[in-house]
């Protein structure tokens, strides 16, 4: 069995640091990097989804309905079709049909049958989805996204090279 320990932040020394000479110690150093790399990466996540959930649970927000939100208030009509809504955000069809009916129960959107193709069923904000993606996009902005701890050229190396990690692995071309 395996125990998971939460790890409590403004730890003293870094444990990811700690596994990456390990890692060399037992005879993986050409691994150990790429060790710590990944797990950096997703602690970092967990760090900053937590942050962003903590943001909009108040306003009955996951990430990942803000994220639908997000995506069909940028859309010229303010609507498309559920299976697109999983191809753009690059998620699951069963996630995207989840988030899509809790936000509908929200009233912050309404799914209708698309009249153009008859199959496909199509999710389009309300105004009142409108109104509350707008006021969570600034706080994200505020609080989130300005506030990163690291440098602007940081932040563009690192995009970069998460970009070239993505592409590697398929993710796109």
């Amino acid at each position: 069995m395996v125990r998971v320990v939460e790890i409590s932040p403004g730890l003293r020394h870094d444990p990811i640091e700690l596994a990456r000479r390990n890692w060399i110690a037992a005879g993986w150093a050409d691994a150990a990097d790429g060790m710590a790399l990944v797990t950096s990466i997703m602690r970092v996540q967990q760090l900053l989804l937590g942050r962003i959930e903590a943001l909009l649970r108040p306003h009955g927000l996951t990430f990942a309905r803000f994220e639908v939100l997000r995506l069909l208030a940028f859309t010229r009509r303010g609507e498309l079709p559920v299976g697109k809504i999983g191809e753009r955000l690059q998620v699951h069809p069963a996630s995207v049909t989840n988030a899509v009916q809790r936000l509908e129960e929200a009233r912050l959107v309404v799914r209708r049958t698309n009249p153009d193709d008859g199959r496909s069923v199509l999710a389009e904000i309300t105004v009142a989805g409108r109104s509350l993606v707008e006021l969570c996009t600034v706080l994200l902005n505020e609080q989130v996204f300005r506030q990163l701890d690291l440098a602007a050229a940081h932040a563009t190396d690192v995009v970069r090279g998460l970009d070239e990690l993505r592409r590697g692995s398929g993710d796109f071309d």
